[in-house]
């Protein structure tokens, strides 16, 4: 049976996030109601990283298997017209091996978040960043998040509810940088805990507002302890770039 891979954006606002959910409507829901309106199948649509209510992908991968002889093209613009109006995009289509696993397959994935420190609040931004109109310090958090990089028990960033089997986890990238008046958190793993990134944007947020030291995080990493380090970050911030396999 063929196996088709997606590369989907969406602006996670309208959806309580990707899975499938009683409490509201998820990206996943979506996607497989398309997939059933233009080919009659019932289908399971599985994603490289299960984003939150809130949280916007510009490249979540996903997989599904159809039968019959259906070209990626097609497949790619009846999903698109089934989809509409919600705001999700079918940005790509190919047929992969049946071995291929959008979420077990994937050897890292690619996030940022943004924050958006200026006085104005956000306008076009508004939905996409967090915005913290007190000024923070670039290059301290950028100092914290070095500490933060490499193989660590995560427990002080792993939200309750998680169910990765362990809290060591490795950063291969956690990085800094300032885009005119947006700051830009790019964190790179092969999988992450439940809020960890956003916990870790809520602790390096006190490192910028001057709050916290360098010393405060390693302090908060070393405590594996949830309530040592900082708050959860807000979702409509963060992204998911991407995933490789």
């Amino acid at each position: 049976m063929p196996r088709f891979k997606l590369i989907i954006a969406y602006d996670g606002k309208p959806f309580v996030g990707w899975q499938r959910q009683d409490n509201g409507l998820g990206v996943q829901e979506v996607i497989e109601g398309a997939i059933e309106a233009f080919s009659g199948e019932k289908v399971a649509c599985y994603c490289a990283g299960r984003t939150d209510a809130g949280v916007h992908a510009y490249g979540q991968v996903a997989h599904f298997d159809l039968p019959g002889d259906w070209k990626h093209s097609r497949v790619r613009d009846a999903l698109n017209a089934k989809i509409r109006p919600q705001p999700i995009s079918i940005i790509a289509v190919e047929v992969v091996d049946e071995n291929f696993h959008a979420r077990f397959s994937a050897t890292e994935r690619h996030y940022e978040y943004h924050i958006l420190n200026r006085r104005s609040p956000p306008a076009l931004e508004l939905g996409r960043v967090w915005w913290v109109p007190s000024t923070l310090d670039t290059s301290s958090m950028r100092d914290a998040a070095k500490m933060l990089q490499g193989k660590h028990d995560f427990s002080s960033f792993r939200a309750a509810g998680c169910q990765a089997q362990s809290p060591i986890k490795t950063l291969d990238e956690l990085t800094v940088k300032k885009v005119g008046d947006c700051l830009i958190i790019t964190a790179r793993a092969r999988s992450f805990l439940y809020h960890q990134v956003r916990n870790i944007v809520g602790t390096l947020s006190l490192v910028g507002l001057g709050k916290w030291t360098q010393e405060n995080v390693i302090d908060a990493l070393e405590a594996c302890d949830r309530t040592r380090a900082g708050p959860t970050a807000p979702p409509e911030g963060l992204f998911l770039v991407g995933a490789r396999y």
